[in-house]
């Protein structure tokens, strides 16, 4: 293979385990934009055997695998919040040849440490974004140059707001394809930098002796806010079976698992969600409670790492969307895991906006379901494994 090579297909990309669709592709025009933009840095680092990009927020690989392919790249350290992110890239990779050229990392300073180019994809929160900038300012090379891009319907004014606090240079380049690439450069000095506002944190009166303590890193959904679908959802809880156990599917910032750790001392916990995020959150959360000790959190696609027929209970305030996209496959994903973990007559608790209609699925894939509670715009479903 050359220096460049311009011919990697990314329509060989795939988005398993994410939900596969005729409309959900695994990449956009973003991401090509991205290695355009960048490909002069790209090209010398090529040149020089030195200098691999960090890139940051790569869907399914194509930021990764495009700049390994065209330029013969390897030493790549790339961060994905989702698991399944992680593990489509993986995949891809190992189909295409290109396996070997990375390693994945979390969102710490060894990800960034002296960087000198990194190519990012614009989260949709500007927590995130800043949590992201600050590390990129105090951590990678004071030549640093970043490829901040995304779609033009997701990207705001307040995106180069939150950068300009932490770098000295923040330049648009022209729209391509409704898409769009920030250039930035000049990390501020220590002294300059705003002080750190993380982890975010929040609490909670929910009707317990004590208020519920609520800790988030900047790419939890939600941050450390309490979502209003959970905050019906956990009265509820009280009528739940004993478990000896009890799950809490798709944590997020850690909110029901420290609710039911709450109320229920003599459970314990099992925490899951595929992002770092939010195992790191809810890892928070749990210890800003004083339960630490009786759960334990684990990043992992859906109940990957349960046996099957092992829980008594799982409680599940599902997703809606996968990255940018509304679709309902990830929500169906997860009600037929819940349903495969659960012993007959376990239970699964939970929380959907009502507009979604998920009492036929959950009937299906997890069990005869009745209705708990509703308002205006949340229902609460129990479905019982047969």
């Amino acid at each position: 293979m050359t220096a460049f090579d311009a011919s990697f297909d990314f329509d060989l990309l795939g988005r398993a385990p994410d939900v596969e669709a005729e409309n959900l592709q695994a990449f956009d025009t973003a991401d090509k934009l991205l290695l355009d933009t960048a490909a002069g840095d790209l090209e010398a680092a090529a040149a020089s055997g030195s200098g691999a990009p960090v890139v940051i927020g790569d869907s399914y690989g194509a930021l990764t695998l495009g700049a390994a392919a065209r330029y013969s790249l390897s030493g790549i350290r790339v961060h994905q919040d989702p698991f399944s992110g992680e593990l489509a890239l993986d995949r891809n990779a190992a189909r295409l040849g290109l396996a070997g050229r990375y390693t994945h990392s979390g969102l710490t300073p060894e990800l960034v440490g002296g960087a000198r180019i990194v190519l990012l994809r614009l989260p949709r929160s500007l927590d995130a974004l800043e949590e992201i900038a600050q590390l990129l300012a105090i951590h990678a090379a004071p030549d640093v140059r970043i490829y901040a891009g995304g779609r033009i319907k997701h990207m705001t004014t307040a995106m180069n707001d939150v950068l300009r606090r932490y770098f000295g240079s923040v330049t648009a380049g022209l729209a391509r394809q409704k898409s769009r690439v920030l250039t930035v450069s000049g990390p501020l000095p220590a002294d300059a930098l705003p002080a750190s506002r993380f982890p975010l944190a929040a609490a909670y009166d929910v009707g317990l002796p004590v208020p519920l303590q609520l800790r988030a890193r900047g790419a939890a959904f939600g941050g450390a806010s309490l979502d209003p679908g959970t905050r019906f959802l956990l009265p509820f809880l009280v009528q739940a079976r004993g478990a000896a156990e009890a799950v809490d599917l798709g944590c997020g910032n850690g909110a029901i698992a420290a609710y039911l750790a709450l109320l229920r001392p003599d459970t314990g916990i099992l925490a899951s969600d595929q992002s770092e995020a939010a195992v790191a959150s809810t890892r928070l959360t749990l210890a800003a409670n004083g339960v630490a000790g009786r759960a334990v959190v684990q990043r992992a696609d859906a109940l990957s790492w349960l046996p099957d027929r092992s829980q008594d209970l799982v409680v599940l305030n599902p997703p809606f969307h996968i990255g940018a996209s509304v679709h309902t496959g990830i929500a169906h994903k997860l009600f037929a895991d819940a349903a495969r973990v659960l012993r007959s007559g376990g239970e699964l608790w939970t929380v959907w906006n009502s507009h979604l209609a998920y009492r036929p699925a959950l009937n299906r894939l997890a069990g005869p379901t009745r209705q708990a509670g509703r308002n205006p715009r949340f229902t609460v479903t129990v479905s019982t494994r047969r």
